[in-house]
């Protein structure tokens, strides 16, 4: 769907989001639009290392389970 768009399409979607917000609003609407997304992608990266780290976890707790089998514990 963005891929569409192009440069002229982006002009004119700038354009008039600066006459609907104004010029003294868009800087706001920037930051927050910013920090919106990165706290979106901090909570994806945290998604995916925790499901990493868990199977990770889960692996050594099997090699424990094992090692435990063989020694009889």
């Amino acid at each position: 769907m963005l891929q569409n768009i192009g440069i002229p399409g982006l002009i004119l979607v700038l354009v008039i989001a600066l006459i609907i917000f104004g010029p003294s609003k868009l800087p706001e609407i920037g930051r927050a639009f910013g920090s919106t997304l990165k706290e979106f992608k901090k909570a994806t990266n945290e998604l995916v290392n925790g499901e990493e780290q868990e199977k990770k976890s889960d692996r050594n707790l099997q090699a424990v389970e094992r090692s435990q089998e063989k020694t009889g514990s």
